[in-house]
């Protein structure tokens, strides 16, 4: 009999070699440059989370109509390539792997992000309710303006340029973002997509933009390094469609005929960064169950999955590995903690979005907290003159929060204790 895989078994997706089947997912951080390059913090941020199988990387989008919010970064220019190519030969350097999320905000951005201050551009003249983040505070997202035939063709252009960009900054792959209720998944549901051209109506029709999007992509990278990310359940940004299980049905069909490296679902339950405990909606039956049955190829699922149901859903084939968003932030060695089932530290939410090195650099390794405990119990010296900043080699970051962790007192877990 076969035996079954496990949580901690490398894999291969294509062409991307998995460590194990620890995925960390995209998670928008907010701490670019105003140009879009990535902030000097971010090598190490990543390089801290290369023990992952898969490291997602946040967002970044594919042209400068698609930024949709303060602090994105972008891969349209050689500078952003440059950026970037630092923090995937961090992550290199730690033996990891890792791809690049390509993304464009749609009608989810607003004019005080676009070039000369222009109107996003969305499928239909449809707005998001409630409000967004800008530089001075929430304001009310607008009415977006409809993209024209020829727009949507230079859009798909953008995806295989920024997709080549992604080569040249060393990423192992790219995952194209159609989930979430930004441009792609705007045009597959029909409450974001009023059209009535080839680009709306019939589910064939709405899901045409990310199928041109996923072959303009492959046609740079070859299908074996392409990944595509799918929100199904979420009513993020106000997405719902009339017949979801037609729709995605159709949209897990046609990505399974391109041998792609991987399909990513966001399971039910999930809305943007937020646990969802709402009334059912139908998309909600479409989980990692339901889209096995219709996807043979690699399936990632991410959303509320703690240790034990990551094990089981991995040995029981559902899916081939699973992404741990929130505990990524606060467990950079987070597949070493679930390896010995230790401790897993929660994520403090006021530094998601944007500041400092504050919730950014200073969550500690299992490393760093035994370091701490051996410079309380005084069998070792604190280092001097070595600070947790951009400029840390990774190989030092744990002795550096040690550090200023015992500089200021702070208490500290054992690294020996049961998880909570």
């Amino acid at each position: 009999m076969p035996k079954r895989p496990t949580l901690f078994d490398p894999v291969n997706f294509g062409a991307l070699a998995l460590a194990n089947r620890i995925v960390m997912p995209p998670m928008t951080r907010s701490r670019a440059l105003t140009d879009g390059s990535p902030g000097p913090s971010t090598r190490l941020y990543y390089a801290q989370r290369a023990s992952a199988g898969l490291v997602i990387s946040e967002g970044i989008v594919v042209s400068p109509e698609g930024v949709g919010g303060p602090g994105i970064p972008g891969l349209w220019n050689a500078t952003h390539v440059a950026g970037w190519k630092e923090v995937t030969d961090a992550v290199h350097a730690q033996a990891g792997t890792m791809v690049a999320q390509l993304w464009h905000t749609g009608r989810a951005s607003h004019p005080s992000f676009q070039p000369d201050g222009k109107i996003p551009v969305g499928p239909s003249p449809v707005k998001i309710s409630g409000l967004t983040f800008t530089e001075e505070g929430r304001v009310p997202y607008v009415v977006p303006r409809p993209l024209n035939l020829d727009e949507i063709q230079i859009i798909v252009g953008q995806f295989a340029e920024a997709a080549k960009n992604a080569l040249k900054a060393g990423f192992d792959g790219v995952e194209i973002h159609a989930a979430n209720g930004y441009l792609i998944d705007q045009f597959l549901q029909d409450s974001a997509n009023l059209r009535t051209d080839r680009y709306g109506g019939s589910v064939q029709n709405r899901a045409r933009l990310l199928i041109e999007t996923v072959d303009a992509v492959i046609g740079v990278t070859g299908s074996e390094r392409v990944g595509v990310r799918i929100s199904p359940s979420s009513v993020f940004q106000d997405m719902t469609d009339s017949d979801p299980e037609a729709l995605f049905g159709y949209v897990i069909s046609e990505l399974a005929k391109r041998d792609l490296a991987y399909l990513h679902l966001v399971e039910p339950g999930i809305i943007g960064n937020d646990d969802h405990t709402a009334a059912h909606r139908p998309a909600d039956n479409i989980d990692s169950s339901w889209a096995r049955k219709r996807y043979a190829g690699n399936l990632i699922a991410t959303g509320g999955y703690v240790r034990d149901r990551a094990v089981h859903a991995v040995a029981s084939g559902v899916v081939d590995a699973v992404g741990f968003g929130r505990d990524f932030i606060a467990n950079p060695d987070l597949p070493t903690r679930l390896a010995r089932n230790t401790h897993i530290a929660e994520a403090q939410r006021p530094t998601f979005f944007g500041g400092d090195n504050r919730g950014y650099l200073d969550y500690p390794s299992l490393a760093a907290e035994q370091h701490l405990l051996d410079l309380r119990s005084g069998r070792i010296e604190p280092t001097p003159n070595l600070g947790l900043d951009a400029e840390t080699q990774h190989d030092l970051w744990h002795v550096a929060w040690a550090n200023a962790q015992h500089a200021e007192n702070r208490p500290v877990a054992d690294p020996s204790a049961s998880p909570h």
